[in-house]
C-alpha cells in the first residue's frame, strides 16, 4: 500500500460518523497505508459541495444526497460503495407541542406508530382557528430524515407541503432552534434527539427503528471521477471502514467508542447522551449492514419521485445501479476474511418497504408505481 495519497474525509457531528472516527483513531486507516485527516463540517450542503470540488476526497454522507448528486450534471455523479449505519434517527417535538398532543389524544401519544394522528387533529384545530402552521426541521431535502418525516406525516393525512412548514437545519443546530421556538419539531440523527430530551426541550415521538426497523441512513460517498482515479485508495478506505464498523458494533468497545465520539473535535456532547443510541439503536456492521443495497436506493428514489424532486419518467434502476456499488463493498469485504461472513455479504435484503411501520409493501421492480400509489404526494410527469 506504499505510495497511496493522503486523504481528507468529511463528517457531520453525529453518532453515525463512528466508522470514520474509529478507523482513524484505532489505526485502521494507517494499517491500510492511508494517512487520513478527518474534517468536521457544518452542514450536509457543505459536505456535498466540498466533495464535488475535491476539497474532500470522500465523506460521511446522506444516502439520498449521493443518489441525487449527478441527476442534473453527470460531472457531479457520486458513488456509495459502503453503507455506514442502520437506524439512529428520530422525530422529536417540543415539550410544549407534546403536551398539547397528549391533551388532544392521550391514546395516540402512547403508541409511537400512530403519534402523527394526534398531530393531525391539532393541525385541523389550528386551521379552524386560523393559527400559523407548525414548523418542522429536517437535515436536507434529499435525506432519509426528510422522507421519514414526510412519510410519517402523510400516513396520518397531513400534507407536509401544505399543512405544515418544513425547513432545512444542520443537525448540530436543531436543538438551539427548538430552544428559540423557531421550530416545533425535527427529524435528525443521534445524538441530537437525546440532547433535546436531556435539556428538557423536546420529546421523542417515534424512532427510526420503529418507523423502519433496520432502515438505511448514511453512506460513505465519493465522486465517480475520484473513484476512477483512486481505485487503490478507495479499496483501502473501504477495508478500514469495514473493520471500524465491525469494531464499533462490539458492545465491549462501546465505552471507548463513546469516549471518542464525545470529544469536542468529533460529536462534542456528553458521553451519556452519545451512549444512549448505541445501546439499542444504531447498527454499523452486523447482518451485512455495510452492504449498499439496491432496493434501499430504489426506495429512496421512489420518495424523490413521490415528492416531486425528480420526474416520474426518470430511469430509477439506472440511477440506483450507477450510484450504489455493492460490488466495491464485496471486493473489500471478502478480502478481509472472517470479519464479514461471505454468506451475509451476498445475501439478498428483505424488501425495503416490508419493514415500514404501515406495512405497505415495496417491490423494487415497481418503484415508480409504488410512489404513485400514495394519496398524498407531489409527483411530476
Amino acid at each position: 500500500m506504499s505510495g497511496l495519497a493522503d486523504l481528507t474525509l468529511g463528517f457531520i457531528p453525529l453518532t453515525d460518523c463512528a466508522p470514520l472516527v474509529v478507523a482513524k483513531a484505532r489505526g485502521f486507516f494507517a494499517e491500510e497505508g492511508l494517512e487520513v485527516t478527518l474534517s468536521r463540517e457544518a452542514s450536509w450542503a457543505t459536505i456535498r459541495d466540498k466533495v464535488l470540488v475535491g476539497a474532500l476526497d470522500g465523506a460521511h454522507m446522506l444516502a439520498p444526497m449521493a443518489l441525487a448528486a449527478g441527476l442534473n450534471d453527470p460531472r457531479s455523479a457520486m458513488l456509495a460503495p459502503l453503507a455506514l449505519n442502520q437506524n439512529g434517527s428520530a422525530i422529536t417535538v417540543s415539550t410544549r407541542l407534546a403536551a398539547q398532543l397528549r391533551q388532544i389524544d392521550p391514546e395516540g401519544m402512547a403508541a409511537p406508530l400512530i403519534t402523527a394522528a394526534p398531530l393531525a387533529k391539532l393541525v385541523e384545530q389550528r386551521r379552524a382557528q386560523d393559527a400559523p402552521i407548525l414548523t418542522f426541521a429536517m437535515v436536507f431535502p434529499q435525506s432519509m430524515h426528510n422522507y421519514a418525516l414526510r412519510y410519517w406525516l402523510a400516513q396520518a393525512g397531513i400534507d407536509p407541503d401544505r399543512d405544515v412548514r418544513l425547513v432545512v437545519t444542520p443537525p448540530p443546530r436543531m436543538v438551539e432552534h427548538l430552544r428559540l421556538g423557531e421550530i416545533d419539531g425535527f427529524c435528525v440523527g443521534a445524538p441530537w434527539n437525546a440532547v433535546a430530551v436531556d435539556e428538557g426541550l423536546g420529546e421523542v415521538l417515534i424512532k427510526a427503528s420503529q418507523l423502519w426497523p433496520g432502515g438505511p441512513d448514511k453512506v460513505f460517498g465519493v465522486t465517480a471521477g475520484w473513484a476512477e482515479r483512486h481505485g487503490d485508495e478507495l479499496r483501502a478506505a473501504l477495508r478500514a471502514l469495514i473493520r471500524a464498523a465491525a469494531w464499533a458494533d462490539e458492545p465491549g468497545n462501546h465505552a471507548e467508542l463513546v469516549a471518542l465520539l464525545s470529544r469536542p473535535d468529533h460529536v462534542g456532547v456528553e458521553a451519556e447522551v452519545v451512549a444512549r443510541a448505541l445501546k439499542s439503536e444504531i447498527v454499523f456492521h452486523r447482518d451485512a449492514a455495510g452492504l449498499p443495497r439496491r432496493e434501499h436506493a430504489l426506495w429512496f428514489l421512489s420518495q424523490m419521485v413521490r415528492w416531486g424532486q425528480v420526474r416520474a419518467e426518470l430511469d430509477l434502476d439506472q440511477v440506483a445501479d450507477a450510484v450504489y456499488r455493492p460490488d466495491l463493498f464485496r471486493e473489500a469485504a471478502l478480502s478481509l476474511g472472517p470479519i464479514v461472513d461471505p454468506a451475509m455479504v451476498f445475501a439478498d435484503a428483505a424488501p425495503a418497504g416490508g419493514g415500514l411501520f404501515d406495512s405497505a409493501s415495496f417491490d423494487p421492480a415497481k418503484a415508480s408505481s409504488y410512489a404513485a400509489a400514495f394519496p398524498i404526494g407531489r409527483m411530476r410527469p
